[in-house]
């Protein structure tokens, strides 16, 4: 039978994002009293929505999926109750600049043949360019490469990948799934990218939220409350303290003191939270080895309908994906709109170049690009618009970096670490931020003396011919 050190453990939680929230769900949800500190007025971290002060509106501060292998943030999704506020879709446009849209979506051949047919009738690539990727595609999915150092481009290049293959197959599919060049991306990283979409139908299908972020994990805030615990917003954690018995967190207004803490923050923001002494060095050596990328976002309100498509990949230019957020959202015509109206955001992964340019100009060069892909824009009037910058959206997922990335233990017996960028084995992303949740409430759960709590969902089984890679 399991006990308990504690009849009710005091659980703090530093950081109100996704790796917070499925840590704070889990925890509370087996009778730990929570505590989750947020420094923004909202949760969500970098997966959240704000009433932007210029436009009016309520926008994500950057667009994010999710896909059928993503096990954990489904559970967690439908933990809290919002399972019925993504939107399901089994295909994927791709768009050349001019309009042509060719359609993949999966048939009734088995995994991971599922999309062969529609990739077969790519008028955007060549023959060629078909048979050495299908060659690389065989090379990744029997089994998983081993990390050598080589970036995902040498290993494309050393493969026979031809520039058109690259340009408009790996480099829209893995620069938006991983948020980084070609030349930056692990091999594994990739491979591991390539092997969970094509391990099943199940696996493919993509989850776009149908309300913005923030109402999402509105709905884990209520789920901890319910269960007793606490959500302080607009609260800063300064520091930490491991003691024998707990952890005494230092916030702008006091101190407090918790029997176990979880620091859930992204990777720049922990080293300043970390302890004074050697205990520390090594783990801020670890945070030293991290880079972040950018993701920039830019939204675009219309007086009228420019597509009927709800996204579409766009290749050979800057911007990388729409999204017709009116089409997917339950959303109010913007002020000046018929109902007609179109509201999208572009979405461009790995933006080092858009950092430091002006929003003005890349509004210009995103509603250039846009109107060369959709002819409805080019008389569309635009109505307002906005670019959000998110400058570390991501780590980058380099080669070696997985070398750094520590688990969710410390140290300090009653402190742990959580975030996409600990060792979840996947990249970062939202299903690799909730998995890091999940081990870390384990580790809490563990150390109170809850031998059998298990949080972390299994992967999705592999179907078809993906079962003999299994």
């Amino acid at each position: 039978m399991s006990t308990r050190s504690t009849p009710f453990p005091r659980a703090a939680i530093v950081g109100g994002g996704l790796a917070g929230l499925a840590a704070g769900c889990a925890l509370s949800e087996r009778g730990f009293h929570v505590t989750l500190f947020e420094r923004r007025p909202y949760l969500g971290g970098r997966a959240s929505s704000y009433q932007h002060p210029g436009t009016g509106e309520v926008v994500d501060n950057c667009q994010h999926v999710l896909f059928g292998s993503c096990t954990n943030l489904i559970n967690f999704y439908r933990r809290i109750g919002v399972i019925d506020k993504i939107h399901w879709s089994d295909e994927m446009t791709f768009l050349e600049p001019g309009g042509r849209a060719t359609l993949l979506k999966p048939s009734f051949l088995p995994a991971p043949l599922q999309t062969a047919p529609s990739f077969l009738r790519f008028p955007f690539l060549s023959t060629l360019d078909k048979l050495v990727l299908t060659r690389a595609l065989m090379a990744l999915l029997p089994r998983a490469p081993q990390n050598t150092g080589e970036s995902f481009l040498v290993w494309l290049q050393r493969h026979g990948q031809s520039d058109t293959s690259i340009q408009r197959f790996w480099k829209p599919v893995l620069v938006s799934a991983l948020s980084e060049d070609l030349d930056r991306i692990s091999v594994p990283y990739a491979a591991q990218v390539v092997r969970e979409s094509l391990k099943s139908t199940a696996a493919g299908r993509m989850g776009i939220p149908t309300v913005p972020l923030t109402e999402l994990y509105n709905a884990a805030q209520e789920f901890i409350t319910s269960h007793g615990g606490e959500i302080r917003l607009r609260s800063s954690v300064e520091s930490f303290q491991p003691e024998n018995e707990g952890t005494t967190l230092s916030l702008t207004d006091g101190a407090t003191k918790f029997d176990f803490a979880i620091a859930a923050v992204p990777f720049f923001a922990l080293s300043p939270m970390l302890p004074q002494g050697d205990d520390s060095r090594p783990l801020r050596e670890k945070l030293a080895q991290f880079e972040g990328s950018p993701i920039t976002g830019v939204h675009l309100w219309f007086d009228r309908q420019i597509t009927d498509l709800e996204h579409a990949v766009l290749l050979d230019r800057t911007i990388q994906w729409m999204f017709h957020k009116s089409k997917l959202l339950n959303v109010a015509p913007t002020s000046g709109a018929t109902n007609n109206g179109s509201y999208v955001e572009l979405v461009i992964s790995a933006s080092k170049d858009l950092v430091d340019r002006s929003k003005s100009d890349i509004t210009e060069l995103a509603l250039k690009e846009l109107r060369e892909f959709f002819p409805g824009a080019r008389d569309a009037n635009l109505l307002k618009s906005t670019v959000i910058k998110e400058v570390n959206a991501t780590y980058s997922p380099r080669p070696g970096i997985d070398l750094y990335r520590p688990t969710n233990q410390t140290v300090w017996p009653r402190v742990f670490l959580a975030g996409d960028w600990t060792a979840t084995g996947w990249p970062a992303t939202m299903e690799g931020a909730v998995r890091s949740g999940h081990l870390a409430a384990e580790c809490v759960a563990k150390a109170a003396g809850l031998r059998d709590a298990r949080f972390v969902v299994p992967d999705l089984p592999a179907t078809g011919l993906m079962r003999l890679f299994a």
